[in-house]
């Protein structure tokens, strides 16, 4: 033999001992007992010896069989939907009736209310609007002392040349400052006095 020819045919590779080898253990369909899943080669379940598998295919169904896991008389369904309905109607109907009752929704605050409670004549939403305004005016009083002195101290001291129109001047700006932390419009003319 020549160098080329053992290149091209290469020794044969010697075969593994008997024992080495390992056959697929491809599984099969489950047992029909026990629904275990065991080895195609094996001919009974290893658990519980039977013989008998799941078939393959799931049995068929003429067509135009109705199946239902639970059959339910129709009338019974029918008598409960009926007293359901009918008991849904009279809660609503007398829920209906205590509110045309009353005619006057009754004041929600009741801790502000030492006696008998009030009928509401404003709606929710107004109220919490009218809240709201409120809650800004207020705060527009929380002005601190040193801030109300600057104000005063700088209207006096804006027109020095009229010493009578100091008062009213610092009173102006006083008031002024307040409307502007409170969100209100500005007036155009003086502030009437109210006839009592």
């Amino acid at each position: 033999m020549t160098r080329s020819h053992q290149a091209t045919n290469p020794a044969p590779a010697p075969e593994p001992p008997v024992d080495s080898v390992r056959r697929s253990s491809a599984y099969g369909l489950p047992c029909s007992k026990c629904r275990l899943y065991y080895p195609a080669g094996l001919d009974s379940c290893p658990h519980c010896h039977h013989r008998e598998r799941v078939p393959p295919v799931a049995p068929k169904i003429p067509p135009g069989t109705k199946i239902s896991p639970d059959p339910v008389p129709a009338a019974s369904v029918d008598r409960e939907r009926e007293e359901f309905l009918r008991q849904f109607k009279s809660q609503l109907l007398d829920a209906h009736s205590e509110a045309a009752e009353t005619g006057v929704s009754a004041c929600k605050l009741t801790e502000h209310h030492a006696g008998e409670v009030a009928g509401a004549e404003i709606c929710r939403p107004c109220y919490e609007r009218l809240q709201e305004r409120l809650d800004v005016c207020e705060g527009a009083l929380h002005m601190d002392l040193k801030e109300a002195a600057q104000i005063v101290y700088n209207a006096v001291w804006s027109d020095p040349s009229d010493t009578g129109k100091t008062y009213q001047n610092a009173a102006s700006a006083l008031l002024t400052e307040l409307r502007k932390r409170a969100g209100m419009s500005t007036l155009l003319g003086p502030f009437q006095p109210l006839s009592h």
